[in-house]
């Protein structure tokens, strides 16, 4: 098992010394911050091009051992320099990073290889030159009416939407406090109402053994009652397309639904007595007794 323990000698003492840095007179990082009161740390650098020292060719991605240090500032990004010794010769070279451009570039000691790389000439089309400065004149009429459109279109369309913004910004940012105060109010007023419909289905649910998965239908939802209307809309165009009116059996019209419906009812209880009974006779003589005229 490795230790993790540190030794320390019977005159360390923490007030006086610090750490065991300290006490034996060495840097954290070690060897690496040998220049350290010069503002140097050495560093592993890799190589972010191909690069010429001294006519000899280095490739991108050779390490070496920098000294990196802090050489000025972009904004609030630092420049480092990274001066690293030629592994082929002698000689120094320093590359320093490009914030501006997102870059490297080599300050001294070497150059940068440029490789040129022609479409034309490698069986590809030529890449279009979106550069009009650099293409060829252009027509000044042509940029008056470009740069026209550009303020017309600002004053009418940009400067209306950037001050609605703004307007819209200080009148939230006024009070955020009373703003925060009537959210949180609003909020607390809606997760009780919910917390009371959530205990009420939850007391339906276990009356009735549904399960816990079930959502149950608000009898306040606005939806319910259009939804109940479709559907009864939809019923009756049904209905209607198959040729049956609402409240009459289909088949039979106004005028015979009710000696039908006499007939139907005595009928029954005869043929209970005379199986062997048939409709017609039936019909007469249940028509008869009644007094009620059956129409043929």
């Amino acid at each position: 098992m490795q230790g993790f323990n540190k030794y320390y000698p019977p005159d360390f003492d923490g007030e006086k010394h610090g750490s065991l840095n300290a006490y034996r007179g060495k840097h954290a990082l070690g060897d690496r911050a040998r220049k350290i009161d010069q503002g140097i740390l050495i560093t592993r650098f890799e190589l972010p091009f191909n690069i010429w020292c001294c006519n000899n060719h280095i490739g991108m991605g050779v390490r070496y051992n920098a000294e990196k240090r802090k050489v000025g500032m972009y904004y609030s990004t630092p420049i480092y320099a990274f001066r690293c010794k030629c592994h082929l010769c002698d000689g120094w070279f320093e590359i320093r990073t490009d914030p501006q451009n997102t870059r490297y570039v080599v300050d001294s000691g070497a150059r940068k290889q440029d490789v040129d790389w022609d479409p034309e000439e490698n069986g590809g089309f030529a890449v279009h030159d979106t550069n009009a400065a650099e293409s060829g004149s252009v027509d000044p009429l042509v940029a008056l009416e470009k740069s026209t459109d550009a303020l017309i279109r600002q004053e009418t369309v940009g400067r209306p939407r950037i001050e609605s913004l703004q307007t819209v910004s200080d009148r939230y940012n006024t009070d955020p406090y009373s703003l925060s105060t009537k959210v949180r109010k609003r909020f607390r007023e809606e997760k009780k109402i919910e917390k009371a419909i959530k205990a009420k289905d939850d007391e339906v649910k276990r009356r009735y053994g549904l399960p816990e998965s079930l959502g149950l239908v608000r009898e306040d939802d606005p939806g319910l009652d259009t939804e109940a209307k479709e559907q009864f809309h939809e019923a009756r165009r049904k209905l209607a397309v198959e040729g049956v009116s609402l409240g009459r059996r289909p088949g039979l019209s106004g005028s015979s639904t009710k000696s039908s419906l006499s007939a139907t009812v005595l009928r029954n209880p005869l043929r209970r007595s005379d199986p062997f009974s048939t409709h017609d006779r039936t019909s007469r003589q249940s028509g008869r007794s009644l007094g009620v005229s059956v129409r043929k």
